[in-house]
Protein backbone atom coordinates (compact mmCIF):
# COMPACT_ATOMS: atom_id res chain seq x y z
CA UNK A 1 0.00 0.00 0.00
CA UNK A 2 1.29 3.77 -1.26
CA UNK A 3 1.43 5.89 1.60
CA UNK A 4 0.75 9.54 1.46
CA UNK A 5 2.85 12.38 3.02
CA UNK A 6 0.36 13.45 5.72
CA UNK A 7 1.86 16.67 6.21
CA UNK A 8 -0.10 17.74 2.90
CA UNK A 9 -3.01 16.75 4.65
CA UNK A 10 -2.44 20.04 7.26
CA UNK A 11 -2.27 22.58 4.85
CA UNK A 12 -5.31 24.46 3.91
CA UNK A 13 -7.57 23.65 0.53
CA UNK A 14 -5.49 25.88 -1.90
CA UNK A 15 -2.44 28.33 -2.36
CA UNK A 16 -3.23 31.51 -2.09
CA UNK A 17 -3.23 32.51 -5.65
CA UNK A 18 -5.03 29.75 -7.63
CA UNK A 19 -8.00 30.43 -4.99
CA UNK A 20 -7.60 34.14 -6.58
CA UNK A 21 -7.37 32.86 -10.23
CA UNK A 22 -10.19 30.26 -9.29
CA UNK A 23 -12.54 33.56 -8.57
CA UNK A 24 -11.33 35.37 -11.12
CA UNK A 25 -12.05 32.87 -13.76
CA UNK A 26 -15.75 32.04 -12.53
CA UNK A 27 -16.43 36.00 -12.56
CA UNK A 28 -15.02 36.56 -15.82
CA UNK A 29 -16.86 33.67 -17.38
CA UNK A 30 -20.22 34.72 -16.13
CA UNK A 31 -19.42 38.24 -17.04
CA UNK A 32 -18.14 38.25 -20.49
CA UNK A 33 -18.26 41.85 -21.11
CA UNK A 34 -16.31 43.00 -18.31
CA UNK A 35 -13.04 44.18 -18.67
CA UNK A 36 -10.80 42.77 -15.66
CA UNK A 37 -8.07 44.58 -14.12
CA UNK A 38 -5.49 42.27 -12.50
CA UNK A 39 -3.56 43.85 -9.82
CA UNK A 40 -3.17 40.73 -7.39
CA UNK A 41 -0.08 38.22 -8.19
CA UNK A 42 2.61 39.81 -8.48
CA UNK A 43 3.73 39.17 -12.71
CA UNK A 44 5.37 41.36 -14.37
CA UNK A 45 3.42 43.21 -17.45
CA UNK A 46 6.80 44.34 -19.25
CA UNK A 47 8.89 42.81 -22.09
CA UNK A 48 11.82 41.60 -21.78
CA UNK A 49 14.42 44.77 -22.28
CA UNK A 50 16.08 44.46 -25.91
CA UNK A 51 19.86 43.87 -24.46
CA UNK A 52 18.10 40.45 -22.61
CA UNK A 53 16.41 39.80 -25.73
CA UNK A 54 19.91 40.24 -27.90
CA UNK A 55 21.37 37.85 -25.38
CA UNK A 56 18.84 35.27 -25.73
CA UNK A 57 18.43 35.16 -29.20
CA UNK A 58 22.47 34.71 -29.50
CA UNK A 59 22.49 31.58 -26.76
CA UNK A 60 19.74 29.87 -28.82
CA UNK A 61 21.99 30.77 -32.01
CA UNK A 62 25.04 28.86 -30.44
CA UNK A 63 23.06 25.95 -29.44
CA UNK A 64 22.02 25.59 -33.68
CA UNK A 65 25.99 24.83 -34.37
CA UNK A 66 28.01 21.78 -33.10
CA UNK A 67 30.73 24.42 -33.10
CA UNK A 68 29.17 26.17 -30.29
CA UNK A 69 26.66 23.86 -29.12
CA UNK A 70 26.09 23.11 -25.30
CA UNK A 71 24.67 20.23 -23.36
CA UNK A 72 24.40 19.57 -19.57
CA UNK A 73 25.93 22.79 -18.11
CA UNK A 74 27.34 23.11 -14.21
CA UNK A 75 24.39 23.01 -12.08
CA UNK A 76 25.37 25.68 -10.02
CA UNK A 77 25.39 27.87 -13.26
CA UNK A 78 28.04 28.82 -15.76
CA UNK A 79 30.83 31.00 -14.30
CA UNK A 80 30.15 34.10 -17.00
CA UNK A 81 26.72 34.74 -14.87
CA UNK A 82 27.79 33.67 -11.65
CA UNK A 83 31.11 35.86 -11.93
CA UNK A 84 28.84 39.05 -13.21
CA UNK A 85 26.48 38.43 -10.51
CA UNK A 86 29.18 38.17 -7.39
CA UNK A 87 31.25 41.69 -8.92
CA UNK A 88 27.73 44.24 -10.06
CA UNK A 89 25.24 43.11 -7.07
CA UNK A 90 28.13 42.44 -3.96
CA UNK A 91 31.62 43.30 -4.86
CA UNK A 92 30.76 46.80 -6.06
CA UNK A 93 28.71 47.10 -3.03
CA UNK A 94 31.91 46.72 -0.89
CA UNK A 95 30.38 43.09 -0.34
CA UNK A 96 32.40 40.10 -0.15
CA UNK A 97 30.67 37.69 -1.75
CA UNK A 98 32.57 35.29 -4.86
CA UNK A 99 31.48 33.42 -8.01
CA UNK A 100 31.62 30.16 -5.62
CA UNK A 101 29.21 31.04 -2.73
CA UNK A 102 26.26 31.61 -6.10
CA UNK A 103 24.23 28.93 -7.04
CA UNK A 104 21.77 29.43 -10.11
CA UNK A 105 18.48 28.48 -9.95
CA UNK A 106 14.88 28.86 -11.84
CA UNK A 107 13.04 30.58 -9.19
CA UNK A 108 13.50 31.84 -5.92
CA UNK A 109 10.16 30.38 -4.99
CA UNK A 110 11.40 26.98 -5.45
CA UNK A 111 14.30 27.78 -3.43
CA UNK A 112 12.56 28.79 -0.55
CA UNK A 113 10.97 26.05 -0.31
CA UNK A 114 13.92 23.42 -1.22
CA UNK A 115 16.07 24.99 1.22
CA UNK A 116 14.35 22.96 4.45
CA UNK A 117 15.47 19.64 2.92
CA UNK A 118 19.11 19.98 4.05
CA UNK A 119 18.02 21.38 7.76
CA UNK A 120 16.43 18.39 9.89
CA UNK A 121 12.80 18.22 11.00
CA UNK A 122 13.33 18.99 14.56
CA UNK A 123 14.37 22.66 13.61
CA UNK A 124 12.09 25.09 15.00
CA UNK A 125 11.05 27.77 12.14
CA UNK A 126 10.13 31.80 12.61
CA UNK A 127 7.94 33.58 9.87
CA UNK A 128 6.80 36.85 9.97
CA UNK A 129 2.42 37.70 9.91
CA UNK A 130 1.52 38.48 7.57
CA UNK A 131 4.27 36.60 4.98
CA UNK A 132 4.78 35.18 1.75
CA UNK A 133 2.89 31.62 2.11
CA UNK A 134 5.40 29.37 0.77
CA UNK A 135 7.33 29.86 3.97
CA UNK A 136 4.47 28.62 5.52
CA UNK A 137 3.30 25.80 3.44
CA UNK A 138 6.63 24.21 2.74
CA UNK A 139 7.57 23.94 6.75
CA UNK A 140 4.61 22.25 6.97
CA UNK A 141 5.12 20.12 3.73
CA UNK A 142 8.56 19.52 5.08
CA UNK A 143 7.30 18.03 8.27
CA UNK A 144 8.27 20.24 10.88
CA UNK A 145 5.17 21.30 12.56
CA UNK A 146 1.36 19.99 13.91
CA UNK A 147 -1.68 20.62 12.85
CA UNK A 148 -3.12 24.40 11.79
CA UNK A 149 -5.18 25.88 14.96
CA UNK A 150 -8.44 27.87 15.37
CA UNK A 151 -6.38 31.07 15.44
CA UNK A 152 -5.02 30.04 11.67
CA UNK A 153 -1.25 29.23 12.75
CA UNK A 154 0.70 25.76 12.58
CA UNK A 155 1.39 24.29 15.72
CA UNK A 156 5.51 24.45 16.18
CA UNK A 157 6.04 27.51 13.82
CA UNK A 158 7.20 31.12 15.96
CA UNK A 159 4.93 33.35 14.04
CA UNK A 160 5.94 36.93 14.62
CA UNK A 161 3.18 39.47 14.11
CA UNK A 162 3.92 42.44 11.86
CA UNK A 163 0.72 45.07 11.83
CA UNK A 164 0.44 48.82 12.01
CA UNK A 165 1.93 49.07 15.76
CA UNK A 166 4.97 48.17 15.02
CA UNK A 167 5.40 49.49 12.10
CA UNK A 168 5.30 45.88 10.57
CA UNK A 169 8.65 45.05 11.57
CA UNK A 170 8.33 42.09 13.82
CA UNK A 171 9.99 41.90 17.17
CA UNK A 172 12.98 39.84 18.22
CA UNK A 173 10.72 36.07 19.32
CA UNK A 174 11.02 35.41 22.44
CA UNK A 175 11.16 31.61 21.99
CA UNK A 176 14.64 30.77 20.64
CA UNK A 177 14.11 29.68 16.41
CA UNK A 178 16.69 27.52 14.73
CA UNK A 179 15.87 29.32 10.97
CA UNK A 180 14.40 32.51 10.57
CA UNK A 181 12.66 33.67 7.39
CA UNK A 182 13.26 37.30 6.71
CA UNK A 183 11.85 39.06 3.20
CA UNK A 184 13.03 42.79 2.50
CA UNK A 185 11.40 44.74 0.64
CA UNK A 186 8.84 42.56 2.05
CA UNK A 187 6.38 41.08 0.17
CA UNK A 188 3.08 41.35 0.76
CA UNK A 189 3.52 44.53 3.30
CA UNK A 190 6.13 46.75 0.97
CA UNK A 191 8.25 47.32 4.13
CA UNK A 192 12.17 47.68 4.18
CA UNK A 193 14.65 47.20 6.95
CA UNK A 194 17.37 49.59 7.97
CA UNK A 195 20.56 48.67 8.31
CA UNK A 196 20.08 49.25 12.32
CA UNK A 197 17.15 46.58 11.52
CA UNK A 198 18.90 43.81 9.98
CA UNK A 199 21.76 44.44 12.14
CA UNK A 200 19.64 43.43 15.28
CA UNK A 201 18.85 40.30 13.54
CA UNK A 202 22.44 39.43 12.64
CA UNK A 203 23.13 39.70 16.15
CA UNK A 204 20.62 37.92 17.48
CA UNK A 205 21.12 35.32 15.21
CA UNK A 206 25.35 34.98 16.03
CA UNK A 207 23.73 35.11 20.01
CA UNK A 208 21.33 32.43 19.63
CA UNK A 209 23.10 29.80 16.96
CA UNK A 210 20.38 30.54 14.35
CA UNK A 211 20.35 30.85 10.46
CA UNK A 212 18.37 33.65 8.83
CA UNK A 213 17.16 32.34 5.23
CA UNK A 214 16.79 35.93 3.40
CA UNK A 215 14.66 36.72 0.42
CA UNK A 216 15.87 39.49 -1.23
CA UNK A 217 13.74 39.48 -4.62
CA UNK A 218 12.66 42.82 -4.65
CA UNK A 219 15.94 44.22 -4.12
CA UNK A 220 16.44 46.33 -6.81
CA UNK A 221 12.92 48.74 -6.24
CA UNK A 222 15.21 50.15 -3.15
CA UNK A 223 15.98 53.44 -4.24
CA UNK A 224 17.32 54.75 -0.32
CA UNK A 225 20.76 55.05 -0.92
CA UNK A 226 20.49 54.51 2.80
CA UNK A 227 18.75 50.99 2.75
CA UNK A 228 21.10 47.42 2.62
CA UNK A 229 20.32 45.52 -0.63
CA UNK A 230 21.89 42.86 1.02
CA UNK A 231 21.95 41.25 4.55
CA UNK A 232 26.08 40.39 3.47
CA UNK A 233 26.21 44.46 3.82
CA UNK A 234 25.87 43.66 7.68
CA UNK A 235 28.99 42.90 9.84
CA UNK A 236 29.44 39.30 10.89
CA UNK A 237 26.02 38.53 8.50
CA UNK A 238 27.97 35.38 6.40
CA UNK A 239 28.20 33.46 9.46
CA UNK A 240 24.42 33.24 9.94
CA UNK A 241 22.69 34.05 7.18
CA UNK A 242 22.13 32.78 2.78
CA UNK A 243 20.40 34.94 0.43
CA UNK A 244 18.24 34.59 -2.31
CA UNK A 245 18.06 36.86 -5.15
CA UNK A 246 15.45 36.84 -8.13
CA UNK A 247 15.77 38.15 -12.09
CA UNK A 248 11.72 37.82 -12.00
CA UNK A 249 11.07 40.98 -10.74
CA UNK A 250 14.43 42.66 -11.26
CA UNK A 251 14.06 41.74 -15.35
CA UNK A 252 11.33 40.43 -15.78
CA UNK A 253 12.17 36.49 -15.96
CA UNK A 254 8.70 35.69 -14.32
CA UNK A 255 8.17 33.21 -17.47
CA UNK A 256 12.14 32.64 -18.13
CA UNK A 257 12.90 31.37 -15.21
CA UNK A 258 16.42 32.44 -13.29
CA UNK A 259 17.13 33.10 -9.84
CA UNK A 260 20.07 32.61 -7.68
CA UNK A 261 20.98 31.09 -3.97
CA UNK A 262 24.15 32.66 -1.90
CA UNK A 263 25.84 30.41 0.79
CA UNK A 264 28.81 31.70 1.99
CA UNK A 265 31.06 29.49 3.22
CA UNK A 266 31.53 31.03 6.70
CA UNK A 267 27.95 29.60 7.18
CA UNK A 268 27.46 26.64 9.43
CA UNK A 269 24.65 23.90 10.79
CA UNK A 270 25.08 21.26 13.47
CA UNK A 271 24.25 17.84 13.73
CA UNK A 272 23.17 16.48 16.69
CA UNK A 273 26.66 15.88 18.37
CA UNK A 274 27.14 19.28 17.81
CA UNK A 275 29.89 18.58 14.58
CA UNK A 276 29.78 22.34 12.31
CA UNK A 277 29.10 21.44 8.76
CA UNK A 278 29.27 23.78 6.03
CA UNK A 279 25.79 25.09 4.91
CA UNK A 280 27.55 25.24 1.48
CA UNK A 281 28.49 22.11 0.62
CA UNK A 282 24.61 20.61 1.83
CA UNK A 283 23.03 22.60 -0.47
CA UNK A 284 25.67 21.92 -3.13
CA UNK A 285 24.84 18.07 -2.79
CA UNK A 286 21.02 19.05 -3.28
CA UNK A 287 21.51 20.98 -6.19
CA UNK A 288 23.64 18.53 -7.83
CA UNK A 289 21.45 15.37 -7.30
CA UNK A 290 17.97 17.21 -7.83
CA UNK A 291 18.98 20.16 -9.93
CA UNK A 292 20.46 19.85 -13.64
CA UNK A 293 21.25 23.83 -14.12
CA UNK A 294 18.87 26.21 -15.82
CA UNK A 295 19.15 26.61 -19.90
CA UNK A 296 22.68 27.85 -21.28
CA UNK A 297 20.19 30.75 -23.32
CA UNK A 298 18.30 31.69 -20.62
CA UNK A 299 21.41 32.34 -18.64
CA UNK A 300 23.42 34.07 -20.87
CA UNK A 301 19.67 36.51 -21.10
CA UNK A 302 20.03 36.62 -17.67
CA UNK A 303 24.06 38.20 -17.43
CA UNK A 304 23.12 41.00 -20.34
CA UNK A 305 21.30 42.77 -17.65
CA UNK A 306 24.59 43.55 -15.87
CA UNK A 307 26.45 44.78 -19.31
CA UNK A 308 25.85 48.95 -19.32
CA UNK A 309 23.27 48.70 -21.95
CA UNK A 310 21.45 45.99 -19.63
CA UNK A 311 21.88 48.18 -16.71
CA UNK A 312 20.07 50.79 -17.73
CA UNK A 313 17.37 49.25 -19.64
CA UNK A 314 16.23 47.20 -16.42
CA UNK A 315 16.57 50.38 -14.42
CA UNK A 316 14.02 51.75 -16.91
CA UNK A 317 11.95 49.07 -16.15
CA UNK A 318 12.07 49.05 -12.68
CA UNK A 319 11.45 52.70 -12.20
CA UNK A 320 8.26 52.12 -14.38
CA UNK A 321 6.38 49.75 -11.79
CA UNK A 322 7.77 51.97 -8.80
CA UNK A 323 6.23 54.79 -10.60
CA UNK A 324 3.08 52.93 -10.54
CA UNK A 325 3.53 52.45 -7.31
CA UNK A 326 3.61 56.36 -6.72
CA UNK A 327 0.53 56.72 -8.44
CA UNK A 328 -1.06 54.17 -6.71
CA UNK A 329 -0.05 55.35 -3.12
CA UNK A 330 -1.35 58.69 -3.78
CA UNK A 331 -4.89 57.70 -5.57
CA UNK A 332 -5.65 55.19 -2.80
CA UNK A 333 -4.72 57.87 -0.28
CA UNK A 334 -7.26 60.47 -1.83
CA UNK A 335 -9.75 58.01 -1.97
CA UNK A 336 -9.49 57.90 1.73
CA UNK A 337 -7.71 54.43 1.69
CA UNK A 338 -5.13 54.46 5.10
CA UNK A 339 -1.69 53.12 2.70
CA UNK A 340 1.92 51.27 3.54
CA UNK A 341 4.62 50.47 0.97
CA UNK A 342 4.72 51.74 -2.51
CA UNK A 343 8.49 53.55 -1.35
CA UNK A 344 10.90 51.28 -2.36
CA UNK A 345 9.42 48.39 -3.17
CA UNK A 346 6.76 47.46 -5.87
CA UNK A 347 3.45 46.64 -3.43
CA UNK A 348 1.25 48.54 -1.88
CA UNK A 349 -0.34 47.46 1.21
CA UNK A 350 -4.05 49.33 2.58
CA UNK A 351 -6.86 48.91 5.21
CA UNK A 352 -9.91 47.29 3.96
CA UNK A 353 -12.51 50.20 4.07
CA UNK A 354 -15.03 49.95 6.72
CA UNK A 355 -13.87 47.52 8.64
CA UNK A 356 -14.32 44.79 5.65
CA UNK A 357 -12.74 41.33 5.46
CA UNK A 358 -9.84 40.68 3.24
CA UNK A 359 -11.99 38.60 1.07
CA UNK A 360 -15.09 40.60 1.60
CA UNK A 361 -13.15 43.67 -0.16
CA UNK A 362 -11.68 41.62 -2.66
CA UNK A 363 -15.04 40.15 -3.84
CA UNK A 364 -16.27 43.77 -3.28
CA UNK A 365 -13.53 45.10 -5.80
CA UNK A 366 -13.91 42.40 -8.45
CA UNK A 367 -17.99 42.90 -8.57
CA UNK A 368 -18.15 46.38 -8.39
CA UNK A 369 -14.79 47.19 -9.79
CA UNK A 370 -13.58 44.58 -11.81
CA UNK A 371 -9.92 45.23 -10.41
CA UNK A 372 -8.15 42.38 -8.94
CA UNK A 373 -5.71 42.39 -5.52
CA UNK A 374 -4.91 40.19 -3.18
CA UNK A 375 -6.57 39.60 0.65
CA UNK A 376 -4.06 40.17 3.06
CA UNK A 377 -5.57 37.27 5.68
CA UNK A 378 -4.05 35.09 2.75
CA UNK A 379 -0.43 35.77 3.76
CA UNK A 380 -1.41 35.12 7.62
CA UNK A 381 -3.90 35.77 10.04
CA UNK A 382 -2.28 39.04 11.11
CA UNK A 383 -3.06 40.31 7.46
CA UNK A 384 -6.72 40.29 8.16
CA UNK A 385 -8.04 43.43 7.63
CA UNK A 386 -5.24 44.68 4.96
CA UNK A 387 -5.34 44.11 1.05
CA UNK A 388 -2.50 43.56 -1.53
CA UNK A 389 -1.84 45.87 -4.86
CA UNK A 390 1.13 45.09 -7.42
CA UNK A 391 2.50 47.55 -9.25
CA UNK A 392 3.33 45.37 -11.80
CA UNK A 393 0.54 45.95 -14.33
CA UNK A 394 0.05 48.67 -17.49
CA UNK A 395 0.29 51.81 -16.31
CA UNK A 396 -2.98 52.88 -18.18
CA UNK A 397 -4.45 49.90 -17.01
CA UNK A 398 -3.01 51.21 -13.21
CA UNK A 399 -4.41 54.71 -14.05
CA UNK A 400 -7.94 53.31 -14.95
CA UNK A 401 -7.95 50.75 -11.54
CA UNK A 402 -7.73 53.73 -9.36
CA UNK A 403 -10.13 55.71 -11.23
CA UNK A 404 -12.99 52.58 -10.81
CA UNK A 405 -11.98 52.54 -7.17
CA UNK A 406 -12.50 55.73 -6.87
CA UNK A 407 -15.87 55.54 -8.25
CA UNK A 408 -16.74 53.03 -6.10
Amino acid sequence: MALINENYLKLQAGYLFPEIGRRVREFAEANPDKKIIRMGIGDVTQPLVPAVIKAFHEGVEELASAATFKGYGPEQGYDFLRDAIALNDYQMRGTDITADDIFVSDGSKCDTGNIQEIFGAGNKIAICDPVYPVYADTTVMSGKTGKIQSNGYFEGIIYMPCNEANGFIPELPAERPDLIFLCYPNNPTGTVASKKELTKWVNYARANKCIILYDAAYEAYITDDSIPHSIFEIEGAKEVALEFRSFSKTAGFTGTRCAFTVIPKELKAFDNQGNAHQVKALWNRRHTTKFNGVSYPVQKAAAAIYTPEGKKQVKAVVDYYLENARIMCESLKACGFTVFGGVNAPYVWVKTPNGLKSWEFFDQLLIEANVVGTPGSGFGPSGEGYFRFSAFADRDNVLEAMERIKNL
